[in-house]
């Protein structure tokens, strides 16, 4: 049988945010085919080109080309509404050429989903997980409850009315139970009716579309949302998401073979960074986090929440790129970095006197772990413009090659900006083979 090699995962490999989305367009522009195969509208993607700047949150990041076949896969899932809203605000700013494709597997987020997952958090007191309260959780909860309405169901008029009743004869007990109003069928009804004719021309069986272009030797990229860090399965549960954005759920998620699934490029950004509550070894307080933030604009694109700022941790990094079998790094935000005189890299844990160099499983161990870090010279020389390794000043050199080394992964990528011509190539990523 043929290998194919005509396929790439783009994957974050920290706590999501590390900038995905720059790297998604700017591959995408090689790219026939860009797919979405996980998570909602609680992620976002931050693209810039041409002076603009453009933030996705369920849309994949091919939307920006014409030629670009953009896939919302079953392992999605999508908010109409949200999605709606999504496209109106790309046609408004020009954004009106583009071809979207929406599985009629993916599940639907219902907005007694959205009342839950605020009243769940608030329940949780003082253990808040610090979700976006966008109903992703408990949108995956009922997927996996089988009382979960589809994308396919909203433009099956009479099965759509069958689920939805089913569907709320449970969620209206949840919602009284925890003292919340409940919803009303009809409303539901007619409202989410509206969305799906909005979307028909769009929705399809986006596994036969993805099978068919992978065979065809289409150039296909699949995005992840969040970060492996996040990932429900091997994440730092329980603060994570609630889906898994690794390249081994890309299979599950697109509806593809896993034979299909061969080369994975890890985004990471140049330090660490994490946007709600859990643990976070190297985490930094006071001015050199302030700096980084300011310098790196560290607010959630979703939320425009601050981001938590801390040193590049390359246990996590490592635990990441065995998980999601990484072949290449792309270094992001790298020039946030200038201006540091002395920069650190956690090379270890130390857990209760004795030194790991995995990530613990429980969160109870996980928080008792302390940095064992390295230091390294920082750089004053701004790189915004540099677009070759090797005119990148010494120490920055230096830090990329350490990164290299403590994580047994080669650099492929470096970026020095937002816009996708401040990127470096060290390695072509259209070489980029499986190891």
């Amino acid at each position: 049988m043929q290998e194919i090699n005509n396929t790439l995962v783009v994957v974050g490999v920290q706590w999501g945010d590390e900038g995905k989305g720059k790297m998604t367009d700017y591959l995408g522009q090689k790219a026939d085919v860009v797919v979405r195969y996980q998570g909602g509208n609680n992620a976002g993607h931050t693209i810039t080109f041409g002076g603009n700047k453009y933030a996705l949150q369920s849309i994949p990041s091919g939307v920006f080309n014409p030629h670009i076949k953009n896939v919302m896969a079953n392992g999605m899932v999508i908010n109409p509404k949200a999605a709606i809203g999504e496209l109106e605000g790309l046609k408004q700013r020009g954004i009106t050429d583009f071809q979207l494709f929406i599985s009629d597997r993916a599940a639907v987020i219902m907005p007694y989903h959205i009342e839950l997952d605020g009243a769940y958090e608030a329940l949780k007191g003082g253990k808040q997980i610090g979700t976006t309260k966008k109903g992703i959780g408990p949108a995956y909860c009922d997927k996996y409850s089988r009382v979960g309405i589809r994308i396919g169901d909203l433009i099956d008029p009479e099965y759509f009315a069958e689920r939805l009743r089913d569907a709320l004869t449970q969620k209206n007990v949840e919602l009284r139970a925890l003292g919340l109003e409940e919803m009303d069928f009809d409303t539901l009804y007619k409202e989410f009716l509206a969305y799906g004719e909005v979307l028909r021309p769009y929705i399809c069986d986006t596994s036969i579309l993805l099978n068919k272009e992978i065979e065809e030797g289409k150039k296909v990229l699949f995005e992840g949302a969040q970060g492996v860090m996040l990932c429900i399965e091997n994440g730092t549960y329980p603060f994570v998401t609630s889906s898994s954005p690794t390249a081994a759920s890309v299979p599950l998620g697109a509806g593809v073979a896993p034979r299909y699934i061969n080369r994975a490029l890890g985004i990471c950004k140049a330090y660490t960074t994490r946007v709600g509550a859990g643990p976070f070894p190297t985490e930094l307080e006071g001015e050199l986090a302030d700096y980084i933030r300011e310098r790196g604009h560290e607010y959630g694109t979703v939320t425009g929440r601050p981001r938590r700022v801390g040193y590049l941790d390359a246990v996590g990094l490592r635990h990441a790129c065995r998980i999601s079998g990484i072949n290449y790094l792309s270094i992001m935000l790298f020039d946030v970095l200038t201006g540091v005189e002395t920069l650190k890299i956690c090379t270890g844990y130390e857990l209760d006197g004795k030194v790991i160099d995995y990530v613990p499983a429980t969160l109870s161990a996980l928080e008792r772990c302390k940095p064992i870090y390295i230091e390294m010279e920082g750089w004053k020389e701004e790189i915004e413009d540099v677009r070759d390794f090797d005119a990148l000043p010494a120490a920055a050199k230096a830090y990329l090659r350490k990164i290299e080394e403590l994580t047994n992964t080669e650099i492929a990528v470096v970026s020095v900006g937002p816009d996708r011509t401040q990127t470096i190539m060290i390695k072509d990523i259209d070489t980029i083979s499986t190891r």
